[in-house]
């Protein structure tokens, strides 16, 4: 197995059929001759090598360059749990908090850089069968996750967008309409079966870190299903061709997943976030916390599926291989340890932090409080609340994704990922940390609300896991408990989506205490039902189709 550096190298290779398939012969060849650098679709393809290096491009379109691509940092700053923040420039983060399109241009990369993906997929499968292999299990692995990410592409345009053009022949037709949601899901649900059906049922421990696997699409199935039948009122999810996925179904992959797998909790909620590694912090010596790393040989066994990232990232067309997420949400002009800076976005609702139970470890676990001494005077004494023009600063951050810096030899501040692996020591390109995509936390929580045979029992793994008690294994239970487990991972907005709770869930986000440039002020969140909880398609979008696509209701 491939060490914790290798894993971070497996982003390194995203362009490379890219840039195979950029070289093009002279219109005349020197004397004539073929060019023997030249290589096409027709001629690509052709070997086990060529499909590993292809799919490792489709695997180069998950990781965003641009804030407002990122699926989960859009996610979160639509939730009720989270504010736009950041400073009087930032309008259109301010735009999206509250439901109105500041930005011509705001989800063109959201839109665009899925459809790069769904290109690179599309083409990948097409052409699968030019190559001949001689182990039928790396086949069916290979095949299996290029189908689990086309999956997962058309699930990422579907939750932000609704319904979408629908593209699965990479030579046809491209300014096509928006397809009935019936269909998109169709062909979700079919490209995760078929990769279920063709990925080896092996422990999770004998994959690559960073690919999709059998549990994987087990879990996505899962999560495309609750988001399908609980947004548009089905029972079932329909599948190409003839058949359906049943709630059955789901609740036997997910016991497969469980069982089988290999997958379990970390023993310590805290351990999976890497604040838990810096030895300079109070509250990770305090509570004798041990970061878990990222990967299975690390000792990480929560991790499902993850986006990831290297240290190559620059301003060369490379910004992708950072982790945006963390540059975004850190706290704004702080820079000091164990908390690096970023530009201030995604402040936390102070009804969240209020909402915990008393002695869930996920509450500070979760959520740095200003007005905690238990975070330790080194990050208290440097903060200046409502500093470098911040604005709707609440006091409560996030502590999951942040960037987290560490001291050096030389007593400098640096990136904590830039010290382990490298790369440039800049705050836009240092950070490194996995975007955790599916945990087994969450993979419990959806087998209790699916209701399996022993939902009580993986609900109280969870809570046992944060120091809580048993409760009744009840809907409204289980959507606490995601809103407390599962904070600040992309997941609350359309959670409250497929349960019908949007506009109960903002009714209440009224006259909240914030800081707007160290000025005081009350802020009131905004969801506008007309949209149904969808973004606006791209302006941009709608006019290169010259009017063949429809803008969303509401925009």
């Amino acid at each position: 197995m491939k060490n914790i550096k290798d894993m971070k190298r497996i982003l390194y290779y995203s362009t490379l059929l890219a840039l195979i398939l950029s070289f093009t012969s002279c219109g005349d060849d020197f004397l004539d001759r073929k060019n023997l650098f030249q290589m096409d679709e027709s001629s690509y393809y052709s070997n086990p090598q060529q499909i590993n290096e292809a799919l490792t491009a489709v695997y180069g379109a998950l990781p965003t360059e641009h804030g407002f691509s990122s699926e989960v940092l859009v996610a979160e700053l639509m939730s009720d749990d989270r504010f736009a923040g950041g400073g009087p420039e930032d309008i259109g983060a301010q735009g999206l908090d509250q439901f109105t399109l500041t930005k011509d241009d705001l989800f063109d990369n959201l839109w665009a850089e899925a459809y790069v993906g769904i290109f690179r997929a599309n083409m990948l499968i097409m052409h699968f069968d030019q190559a001949e292999f001689d182990d039928q299990e790396q086949h069916d692995q290979l095949l299996g996750e290029a189908y689990f990410l086309r999956a997962y592409f058309y699930f990422r345009l579907a939750k932000f967008f609704g319904t979408v053009p629908l593209i699965t022949d990479p030579t046809g037709e491209k300014n096509l309409p928006k397809a009935p949601v019936d269909d998109i899901f169709a062909q979700i649900g079919t490209d995760l079966k078929t990769a279920i059906d063709l990925m080896a049922p092996k422990t999770f421990d004998n994959f690559v870190s960073g690919h999709a696997t059998k549990w994987a699409a087990e879990a996505l199935m899962a999560r495309v299903y609750l988001f399908y039948t609980g947004t548009y009122n089905k029972e079932s999810m329909p599948l190409n061709e003839e058949g359906t996925v049943s709630k059955t179904d789901v609740q036997n992959w997910l016991i497969d997943l469980i069982n089988n797998s290999g997958h379990q909790l970390v023993s310590d909620f805290r351990n999976i976030w890497p604040y838990a590694h810096n030895n300079d912090y109070a509250y990770k010596r305090d509570n004798n916390l041990e970061w878990v790393g990222e990967d299975p040989q690390s000792g990480n066994t929560e991790t499902v599926f993850a986006i990831k990232f290297g240290p190559l990232a620059d301003w060369n067309g490379k910004l992708h291989y950072a982790n945006q997420v963390p540059l975004f949400m850190g706290f704004r002009g702080l820079n000091n340890t164990p908390f690096g800076k970023g530009w201030g976005w995604g402040t936390v609702n102070p009804q969240l932090w209020d909402s915990f139970e008393d002695g869930d470890i996920r509450q500070a676990g979760s959520i740095i409080s200003i007005n905690n001494p238990d975070e330790g005077s080194e990050f208290l004494d440097k903060y200046q609340p409502g500093g470098w023009n911040a604005q709707q600063e609440t006091g409560y951050w996030n502590k999951k994704y942040v960037p987290i810096t560490e001291k050096a030899d030389d007593g400098k501040w640096y990136g904590m990922y830039y010290l382990m692996y490298g790369g440039t020591a800049n705050i836009q390109l240092w950070n490194m940390q996995d975007q955790i995509i599916i945990r087994y936390a969450d993979v419990l929580l959806m087998a209790a609300e699916l209701g399996c045979p022993d939902a009580q029992s993986y609900l109280d793994m969870v809570r046992a896991r944060a120091g809580l008690p048993s409760v009744p294994v009840t809907l409204e239970n289980i959507k606490n408990e995601r809103r407390h487990e599962l904070a600040f991972e992309g997941l609350r907005y359309h959670d409250l989506m497929r349960w019908h709770d949007l506009e109960t869930a903002f009714s209440v986000v009224t006259d909240i205490p914030i800081l707007n440039a160290k000025v005081p002020a009350t802020y009131n969140q905004v969801y506008r039902p007309e949209t149904n909880g969808f973004l606006a398609i791209p302006p941009s979008q709608i006019r290169i189709s010259g009017g063949v696509l429809e803008q969303n209701p509401g925009w």
